[in-house]
């Protein structure tokens, strides 16, 4: 039977370092703004728990709504008024925006200080070329801060992503590379998708379809990693791993709930920390 890789501990651990950086900033209070256009009851719902977890962590929380109907130019010169305050240390933009709103020209806009969801192009350059001082997204920093947090070795091992968005699998495996593992992203078209996953030491979900991976992906001992998350029609949850298929083959692997997405909110408020540190070195 699988170990359980749960994130709440992980999450736990990620809050001590956080008040370990906080106690160096003489007292001072970093804010993270939060950006939400519309009512959309699901990013109202976000919105409350990346806020009450803030709050847990120690930081402020500007909540910056806008109208489900605002035009781009207005839209981009609010936001641009977050990047200049001096009293916002991250920003948190609340996605898909409406149509009417180009998420690349405000991913191209944020000041990638403090993009602490690591959306910016400039964010992903650094990933990319291995730079300590960008953010990367958090749900793929989570995912490395599970396999540190439980001392699973990296180096040498061969690591297969299933996923290649720039928020999970691209950056995720840019970040497995740095710790020098033997990357390989896969997708929805790979041939013999189920073969490749089986030569995995780290299998990592990040496909977005509900129990894609089950017994035939996984080989005997591997770490799975299930970044998925899946609303079922009775209300239940689940990922991209048949967990249950799964839990005969594989050594540990992160349930769903409770595994990645406990780690994700985390790491965003730790990034808010780091990017308020960063500004202090700079003043």
């Amino acid at each position: 039977m699988a170990v359980a890789l749960k994130g709440k501990e992980v999450a736990e651990q990620l809050k001590e370092k956080a008040g370990e950086l906080l106690a160096g900033l003489g007292g001072y209070q970093p804010t993270l703004a939060i950006v939400r256009v519309g009512e959309k009851p699901d990013d109202i719902s976000y919105e409350r728990g990346a806020a009450k977890r803030a709050a847990a962590f120690g930081l402020a929380v500007k909540s910056c709504v806008f109208p489900a109907d605002i035009t781009q130019e207005a839209f981009l010169e609010e936001f641009d008024k977050l990047n200049a305050c001096e009293e916002v240390d991250g920003i948190l933009v609340l996605k898909p925006l409406p149509k009417q709103l180009s998420e690349q020209e405000m991913e191209r806009r944020i000041d990638w200080r403090k993009d602490v969801d690591g959306i910016s192009p400039v964010n992903a350059a650094k990933i990319f070329a291995g730079s300590k001082d960008g953010f990367a997204p958090c749900t793929a920093q989570a995912v490395m801060e599970v396999l540190h947090h439980y001392r699973l070795p990296v180096e040498g091992k061969r690591a297969v992503v299933v996923g290649r968005s720039m928020v999970v699998g691209r950056p995720l495996a840019m970040l497995l590379l740095q710790e020098n593992a033997t990357v390989t992203i896969c997708h929805t078209r790979t041939k013999d998708l189920a073969a490749v996953c089986r030569e995995a030491d780290i299998l990592v979900a990040a496909a977005g379809q509900a129990k894609m991976l089950h017994e035939d992906f996984v080989r005997e001992g591997a770490v799975v990693l299930d970044v998925g998350i899946h609303v079922a029609e009775d209300g239940s949850m689940c990922g991209d791993v048949d967990y249950a298929a799964i839990s005969e083959t594989a050594a540990m692997a992160t349930p769903v709930p409770g595994g990645i997405g406990a780690v994700t909110t985390a790491v965003l408020c730790l990034h808010v920390i780091q990017a308020a540190k960063q500004r202090h070195k700079r003043g």
